[in-house]
């Protein structure tokens, strides 16, 4: 039930490099139009990602590549 308390929470910046985004900015503008919602939580008057909520986007996010072996050999 406490489990989130060991969940590591992220600022912005470290967010967006976890993510793979060039810009933390892009954290602001997904946050104020609702484009994605990664959740955030203020801390302190700093916005904060929870780290399982991150890796629960890229999760989704991420694709399967098909497998392009030739199944006639």
């Amino acid at each position: 039930m406490l489990d989130h308390l060991a969940d590591p929470l992220h600022d912005r910046k470290t967010a967006a490099r976890y993510l793979g985004l060039k810009n933390p900015n892009t954290l602001a503008v997904w946050d104020s139009t609702q484009r994605y919602d990664l959740q955030p939580i203020r801390v302190g008057g700093v916005i904060r990602y929870r780290q399982s909520v991150l890796d629960e986007f890229l999760f989704s996010r991420t694709r399967k590549l098909r497998s392009t072996k030739n199944t006639n050999e």
